[in-house]
């Protein structure tokens, strides 16, 4: 299942938008804090899907019944410009345990690349709900790498994958090579052009150079 939330007006298209704004983009502060702001939205929106049970809370006054969370996701993301949306799930799934994961774009000579994996930081998975995050989907590839490796840690009840713009490639990619029923993809937008060198037009650039600087 796939959900789009820029195809539903609301403050979230304020902020894709701003994130897409080159002249915006400018300000590396302003640009990771959207990207947290989309992060609480996406958490938020996720949440609704998870399951509850209603805990009997004291106040000052009574005795209030309130609906709560069960249990925690584990938040996976790829480093480095996955971070800032991290962190805006993470202030929402304030109790989260956490992974990380280091693969990168290996090029050629010739233009083309490999997706190169290094490292994984990750608690036990087994049985957990997991959401992964990366603030591009191009090609799918790296995603779908970063989903087998964490499966070294167990097998998650159900993965949410989450990014902010994604291709069309990288949906029908993640759609052929992930288990059917177990994921679902929330996305901000959905753009349909890929260049020579895989990045989605129009896109919003490079998220990690945008972020944290040139590499």
């Amino acid at each position: 299942m796939v959900h789009i939330l820029g195809e539903t007006n609301s403050i979230f298209n304020q902020f894709i938008s701003e994130i897409r704004d080159k002249n915006i983009q400018k300000d590396r502060l302003r640009f990771r804090r959207n990207f947290e702001r989309v992060g609480e939205i996406f958490a938020y929106e996720i949440s609704k899907t998870m399951p509850f049970k209603t805990l009997q809370i004291e106040t000052p006054l009574g005795i209030a019944k309130v609906p709560n969370l069960i249990h925690q996701p584990v938040l996976a993301t790829i480093l480095r410009a996955g971070l800032p949306l991290h962190n805006g799930m993470l202030n929402y799934f304030d109790g989260a345990e956490n992974a990380f994961i280091s693969a990168y774009r290996k090029y050629e000579r010739d233009g083309s690349f490999k997706i190169k994996f290094e490292h994984l930081s990750c608690p036990p998975i087994e049985g957990k709900t997991l959401i992964i995050s990366d603030p591009m989907l191009a090609t799918g590839s790296s995603m779908v790498l970063s989903y087998h490796a964490l499966l070294e840690k167990g097998t998650p009840l159900h993965t949410h994958i989450v990014t902010i713009i994604g291709s069309q490639l990288g949906l029908d990619y993640l759609t052929e090579h992930l288990p059917q029923g177990k994921f679902t993809v929330w996305a901000g937008a959905i753009d349909q052009e890929l260049t020579k060198k895989s990045y989605i037009v129009p896109g919003l650039g490079d998220a990690g150079d945008l972020a944290y600087g040139l590499k």
